[in-house]
Formats: structure tokens, sequence, C-alpha cells
């Protein structure tokens, strides 16, 4: 399975993933519309990144098989079957499938690896574990 591993504690919270995110995917520069999620924390300089962790739940709660998981284990969504019914969003235990509030169709992190490029303190980066069974 191939996802977005973070790690916080070198998160310096300059949210430079989050602009990368959601410019790539929609072509502005708008935290509502990032997979990725940059949190302060009551603690001076420190931050909680939250990410989708392609857990599968979304997939098996889906009522109309919008979603699927593809050969890297990353969950896909396809926008010409979802209906929009938000059931992904509500059933997401991590609260990673994303809406905004012009949006219709949900959206999450597939582990494209832009944000890792671009993270200036290397706190991502894309790894690959086997299914633990």
């Amino acid at each position: 399975m191939k996802y977005l591993k973070t790690y916080d504690e070198k998160c310096i919270g300059c949210n430079t993933c989050v602009s990368v995110c959601s410019k790539l995917f929609f072509k502005e520069d708008n935290p509502e519309q990032s997979c990725i999620q940059v949190f302060p924390l009551a603690e001076p300089d420190c931050f909680r990144l939250s990410v989708c962790n392609q857990c599968g739940t979304c997939v098996e709660e889906c009522p109309i098989d919008a979603l699927s998981i593809n050969k890297q284990g990353v969950i896909m969504l396809n926008k010409n079957l979802c209906s929009g019914c938000y059931v992904c969003v509500d059933y997401c235990p991590t609260n990673n499938m994303r809406t905004y509030s012009a949006g219709v169709i949900p959206f999450k992190c597939t582990a494209c690896g832009a944000c890792v490029r671009e993270c200036p303190a290397e706190a991502l980066e894309i790894v690959t574990k086997e299914n633990e069974n």
C-alpha cells in the first residue's frame, strides 16, 4: 500500500504542502481545497499533519462503488460515478475524505507526492508497505 507518511515533529507550520496540493488539484491556493491539513497544537511551534492513511473505510461504505483501491493500494474516487452523497465523508475515521463549501464531489489524498517534493522541512514522505492481513 502506498501512502503519504507524515512526521509531525519535523513540521514547521509553513503550509507549503497545503498550498501545493490545492494549486495542483484545484488550480487555486485555498486551504479548504487541500487534501492535507496542518493544525497548530497548544505547544508553541508544534503542528499536526492530517491526511488520508488509505485505510479503506470509505470504499467499504460507498453505496454506489465510486471508490476503489488501485494496484498501489491508493483509494481512488471515480468522479463520474460519485453521486455526492458524502457517505464516505461521514464514515472517514480520520476526517480526511474532504469536501469544501462550493464543491459537490468529495476528494482525498492520492499519494501523488507533490507536497513531499516541496516540503522545506522534510515532514512528508511517500512510503509503501505490505498489506497486513
